[in-house]
Protein backbone atom coordinates (compact mmCIF):
# COMPACT_ATOMS: atom_id res chain seq x y z
CA UNK A 1 0.00 0.00 0.00
CA UNK A 2 2.92 2.82 0.62
CA UNK A 3 4.22 2.08 -2.87
CA UNK A 4 0.71 2.95 -4.38
CA UNK A 5 0.84 5.80 -2.21
CA UNK A 6 4.48 7.01 -3.48
CA UNK A 7 4.06 6.25 -6.99
CA UNK A 8 1.10 8.82 -7.10
CA UNK A 9 2.32 11.57 -5.43
CA UNK A 10 3.78 14.26 -7.71
CA UNK A 11 7.36 15.45 -8.08
CA UNK A 12 8.12 18.74 -6.59
CA UNK A 13 9.85 20.11 -9.50
CA UNK A 14 7.00 19.76 -12.25
CA UNK A 15 4.56 21.70 -9.46
CA UNK A 16 7.28 24.31 -9.63
CA UNK A 17 7.15 24.42 -13.17
CA UNK A 18 3.76 25.36 -14.02
CA UNK A 19 3.51 28.68 -12.93
CA UNK A 20 6.85 29.59 -15.26
CA UNK A 21 5.10 27.66 -18.08
CA UNK A 22 1.90 29.45 -17.52
CA UNK A 23 3.58 33.34 -17.44
CA UNK A 24 5.73 32.17 -20.56
CA UNK A 25 2.75 31.68 -22.62
CA UNK A 26 0.83 34.64 -21.82
CA UNK A 27 4.23 36.92 -22.26
CA UNK A 28 4.49 34.98 -25.76
CA UNK A 29 0.68 35.66 -26.73
CA UNK A 30 1.12 39.71 -25.52
CA UNK A 31 4.38 39.65 -27.72
CA UNK A 32 2.22 38.06 -30.66
CA UNK A 33 -0.65 40.74 -29.63
CA UNK A 34 1.91 43.85 -29.92
CA UNK A 35 3.29 42.87 -32.95
CA UNK A 36 -0.15 42.81 -34.89
CA UNK A 37 -0.83 46.28 -33.52
CA UNK A 38 2.14 47.88 -34.60
CA UNK A 39 2.44 46.19 -37.40
CA UNK A 40 -1.07 47.75 -37.64
CA UNK A 41 0.33 51.09 -37.12
CA UNK A 42 3.05 50.47 -39.76
CA UNK A 43 0.25 50.03 -42.18
CA UNK A 44 -1.55 53.35 -41.40
CA UNK A 45 1.44 55.70 -41.85
CA UNK A 46 1.65 57.69 -45.12
CA UNK A 47 4.71 58.02 -47.04
CA UNK A 48 6.01 61.41 -45.80
CA UNK A 49 6.38 60.14 -42.41
CA UNK A 50 7.94 56.66 -44.12
CA UNK A 51 11.07 59.02 -45.77
CA UNK A 52 11.44 60.07 -42.49
CA UNK A 53 11.79 57.08 -40.84
CA UNK A 54 13.96 55.89 -43.69
CA UNK A 55 11.62 52.93 -44.66
CA UNK A 56 9.65 52.29 -48.17
CA UNK A 57 6.18 51.45 -49.14
CA UNK A 58 7.77 47.98 -49.89
CA UNK A 59 9.13 47.62 -46.98
CA UNK A 60 6.16 48.27 -45.24
CA UNK A 61 4.00 45.85 -47.29
CA UNK A 62 6.66 43.65 -46.48
CA UNK A 63 6.96 44.03 -42.70
CA UNK A 64 2.91 43.85 -42.84
CA UNK A 65 2.51 40.67 -44.81
CA UNK A 66 4.85 38.61 -42.25
CA UNK A 67 2.40 36.46 -39.85
CA UNK A 68 2.13 37.64 -36.33
CA UNK A 69 4.31 35.15 -34.66
CA UNK A 70 7.54 35.92 -37.06
CA UNK A 71 10.01 38.79 -35.91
Amino acid sequence: MTARTASTSTPLSSRQSFPFVTWFRSRLLARWYDRRLQRLDLAEIDDHLLRDLGLTPQDVRRECAKPFWQA
